[in-house]
């Protein structure tokens, strides 16, 4: 990975089929187990964030919590509800602000978007078994890794090549 920065874009885990509301689905026993595997991964991977921005749904935090207590990280997110419902041009403008100095900014969210801002951000010349990996979805738990050029607020389309993904597989 290079020295700039970096974006780890991560659908939530998986979640209950229903609940009294949308947004208070929580995590089922393999989502947990899924986010925090993506955050082993992470961390021996190197893509740890120094800043994340969170949905304020249920599934979306508790995702980002068994992340952080996997990867051992002491990053507080910055909870969002404008990602919970936000189309990528939405999100993008709330990646825009995150702080000049933050080297590797995760967004965990919810799809379509989170797939779309993949896709938008990608200059088409990422690592091919990466674009690959996620040319036919992004499933819950999924996790695109893209260096970024530029800084945080010039963020815009094309600026970043995909450059690693997780995904689970059954």
């Amino acid at each position: 990975m290079s020295d700039g920065r970096r974006l780890v874009v991560m659908r939530h885990a998986k979640a209950e089929a229903w609940a009294s509301s949308d947004h208070v689905r929580r995590l089922t026993d393999r989502g947990l187990r899924d986010a925090a595997e993506v955050g082993r991964w992470a961390r021996t991977a190197d893509v740890v964030p120094d800043h994340a921005f969170v949905s304020t749904a249920a599934r979306a935090h508790e995702t980002w919590s068994a992340f952080r207590e996997a990867a051992d990280l002491d990053v507080e997110a910055e909870l969002d509800a404008g990602l919970y419902s936000a189309g990528p041009d939405s999100a993008l403008e709330i990646l825009r602000t995150a702080p000049a100095q933050a080297r590797t900014v995760m967004v965990v969210g919810h799809n379509p978007t989170m797939a779309h801002l993949v896709h938008l951000l990608d200059d088409g010349r990422g690592e091919p078994a990466a674009l690959a990996e996620i040319s036919t979805g992004f499933p819950t738990s999924a996790v695109a890794v893209l260096e970024i050029e530029g800084e945080w607020g010039d963020l815009d389309v094309a600026a970043g090549r995909i450059v690693a993904v997780h995904v689970r597989h059954d």
